[in-house]
């Protein structure tokens, strides 16, 4: 199972994105992204981040197959979930996508996103590990 918690729900996302999805993960339940105050102190976001990891370890017992969350949108909030997730031993992944932009005749901008692959977070503890053996 793939958990989306991000500001894009499956059913929007490309084809291919869908495809890819489905055969890597099986099934996707999306989890909308909480909106999250610009005003916050970061142990207000971090609380936030610990309730939604209680959310994601619900779904993962309800949940026959591995279970893999798809995180993006707010970065202090995903960088915690991340960590959290990743300790409880939950795979946490993002779409890596190639940005178009199109200036349109009347001077608006489109961005045109298209899906290649969904990549795993770096894990935290090794990252740690990696920069104190330099």
């Amino acid at each position: 199972m793939l958990i989306n918690l991000s500001n894009h729900p499956f059913a929007e996302w490309s084809e291919t994105q869908r495809i890819a999805a489905l055969e890597q993960f099986g099934e996707v339940v999306d989890l909308p992204f909480p909106s999250i105050d610009p005003h916050w102190r970061t142990e207000q976001v971090v609380e936030l981040a610990r309730k939604y990891l209680q959310q994601c370890r619900y779904l993962q017992r309800t949940s026959k197959d591995a279970v893999a969350v798809h995180l993006a949108g707010e970065l202090t909030f995903c960088f915690a979930l991340a960590a959290l997730l990743q300790q409880a031993g939950i795979s946490v992944v993002t779409a890596t996508t190639h940005r178009k932009i199109v200036r349109n005749a009347d001077g608006t901008i489109s961005r045109l996103f298209d899906f290649i692959q969904f990549r795993p977070y770096p894990r935290c503890q090794d990252l740690c590990k990696e920069d104190t053996r330099r």
